[in-house]
């Protein structure tokens, strides 16, 4: 049985997205598209997964709960969680410990809070693409409490992954899951002893994936499985 995922989407609470990014928005997209499973990673926040949460169980799509934290390192690491209750928990404790500087709207985006019927309810002060004081080990270790798992995101990029900025994959670390963003060259040697998500990162509705990838598991419960079991 085939389940197509994007499992990284930001809406326009990360600054960096479009204002079309909103909870209906998105999940009515990704239903066109033709995916069972998103998930909403925006960066450093947990604020809008109530609201996407609610959307998707209205219209059938699953909803992974994820967060895009920024570490101290300047290493963007997706992490997703079991249940919304620890996301939103795991969220709040990483913007409160971001330091105290001002979005700019008109420099960087809106950071908008959305309620189910998209609207706006509230936004954030803290500028939320700015780095958190935890390390890449720090994040790794406190996921776990909140029963959570750290996936390095865009591991490809040139900017803010984790072999972009470190130029390795700590051996200290049981990493078993990594993202590679799929319109970027990537040499396959790297992540051979990894299982991969090949997500969007998408800013914009148009960036959702198209029903392209997929997990190939018997059941939802294995999907879940894919993501949170450690290799």
């Amino acid at each position: 049985m085939k389940f197509y995922y994007d499992f990284h989407i930001h809406s326009d609470l990360s600054p960096c997205g479009n204002k079309d990014m909103t909870p209906n928005n998105i999940v009515n997209m990704s239903l066109i598209k033709g995916l069972n499973f998103i998930s909403l990673a925006d960066h450093n926040t947990a604020k809008n997964l109530p609201a996407i949460t609610e959307v998707g169980e209205r219209v059938g799509v699953k909803i992974i709960p994820g967060i895009e934290v920024t570490t101290k390192e300047e290493v963007h690491v997706l992490c997703y969680f079991r249940e919304l209750k620890d996301a939103v928990k795991f969220g709040d404790l990483i913007y409160d410990s971001l330091p105290p500087i001002k979005n700019i709207p008109d420099i960087f985006g809106q950071q908008n809070i959305y309620n189910s019927k998209d609207e706006i309810i509230g936004t954030l002060e803290k500028l939320l693409i700015n780095a958190c004081p935890y390390s890449i080990e720090d994040i790794f270790d406190m996921v776990k409490d909140y029963q959570g798992v750290m996936v390095p995101a865009h591991i490809n990029k040139l900017s803010n992954s984790i072999l972009a900025i470190l130029g390795f994959m700590p051996e200290n670390l049981k990493i078993g899951l990594v993202e590679v963003y799929p319109k970027l060259p990537v040499d396959k040697n790297i992540f051979k002893n990894y299982k991969v998500l090949y997500n969007s990162d998408a800013h914009q509705l148009t960036d959702i994936s198209e029903r392209v990838n997929f997990l190939d598991v018997n059941s939802m419960d294995e999907v879940y499985d894919f993501l949170f079991e450690e290799s």
